[in-house]
């Protein structure tokens, strides 16, 4: 199939990217190569992908409506995957405008482009920071989700809600999917998995927020592409809401559109996190302890069952093995830091 992917320099995008290569599809990428973070690591990205044969790509942003639909336009895809977005919860305190401007006004311009030849599937990445700080787990995705605590929050619970009147006004298949810490190989220096290794290789303190008690629904890289990967062939028809055990569908009652948790449903405390870091580098970690962040949730939590029930398939990799892949992936990047 063809498959128009935005944001493959970027982490998720670059994964996602490879996979279907590797299965065959012919893949056209779309990223502004931004610099929110070292854009190196995001060239060396893409050229890994050029370097397959099978891979063609256009640079730009996504508020330039019109190098998207002419790249849209060459492509002629059969499944659209968004990806690219204004990523990261602190950010979002410094520069909300990049968050508008990326995922709000950047969304807007695929959907418009796209609805006058819908694809077969649009898919939409969202997060788990939409669901806020809440009380009742696991999230599953009927739960109401209108108090989000951050602006990157915000913005992704809109670009749901506008895809969503999309689907509903123009007939397009649409799954947003929403993510749950995603960690491995060639992450994002923004995380924290990232920061940790870097610190500790070089003997130095650690931030803790949120005095170490917060939990996380890691989910490793590979457990995220396929899901994803399987989600492809899954696009939600109107009318048709699955029927499973158990499960309840989030297809709307109006709109062939769905809301899929992609997380494992096995929430790690941030202590047991960092101590598998401290046991992949074989290093102690230096903690300076401190308080919550504005914007972060507590806890994260993922119900799987929709996923599970649409794809035969959840995230399960072990929190020691995922991090141990980053650990070896970072170490023979930077072996001289």
């Amino acid at each position: 199939m063809r498959i128009f992917i935005t944001g493959t320099a970027g982490f998720i995008g670059f994964h996602l990217a490879r996979r279907l290569i590797a299965d065959g599809h012919e893949v056209f990428g779309y990223d502004g190569l931004t610099p929110y973070y070292d854009p190196e690591l995001k060239k060396d990205r893409l050229a890994l992908l050029e370097a397959t044969g099978r891979y063609r790509g256009r640079i730009a942003m996504l508020e330039d409506k019109a190098a998207l639909a002419d790249a849209i336009g060459e492509c002629r895809p059969e499944i659209v995957v968004h990806l690219a977005a204004q990523a990261g919860v602190r950010y979002s305190l410094d520069n909300p405008q990049a968050y508008i401007d990326s995922n709000i006004v950047g969304t807007f311009n695929l959907l418009e482009i796209v609805r006058a030849a819908p694809p077969r599937h649009l898919l939409i990445a969202s997060t788990s920071s939409v669901y806020g700080d809440a009380e009742r787990t696991p999230f599953a995705e009927t739960d109401r989700c209108d108090f989000p605590i951050s602006i990157y929050a915000a913005t992704k619970k809109s670009c749901e809600a506008i895809s969503h009147s999309y689907a509903h006004l123009f007939d397009v298949p649409t799954t947003c999917f929403r993510f749950f810490t995603v960690y491995g190989p060639w992450g994002r220096p923004d995380m924290a998995l990232f920061k940790f290794v870097r610190a500790i290789r070089k003997g130095e303190p650690i931030d803790v927020y949120g005095e170490g008690k917060m939990r996380r629904d890691f989910t490793y890289i590979d457990d995220l592409v396929e899901g994803l990967a399987r989600l492809l062939a899954v696009p939600p028809e109107k009318g048709k809401p699955l029927e499973a055990p158990g499960v309840e569908d989030s297809l709307s009652p109006v709109a062939p559109w769905r809301v899929v948790n992609i997380g494992g449903g096995n929430p790690a405390g941030l202590m047991d996190f960092i101590a598998a870091v401290e046991q992949a580098l074989g290093r102690k970690a230096e903690k300076n302890m401190l308080p919550r962040q504005m914007g972060d949730v507590v806890e994260t939590f993922a119900s799987p069952a929709l996923l599970r029930a649409l794809t035969g398939f959840a995230p399960s990799t072990d929190l020691a093995v995922g991090v141990k892949a980053f650990v070896d992936w970072y170490t023979e990047r930077y072996a001289d830091g």
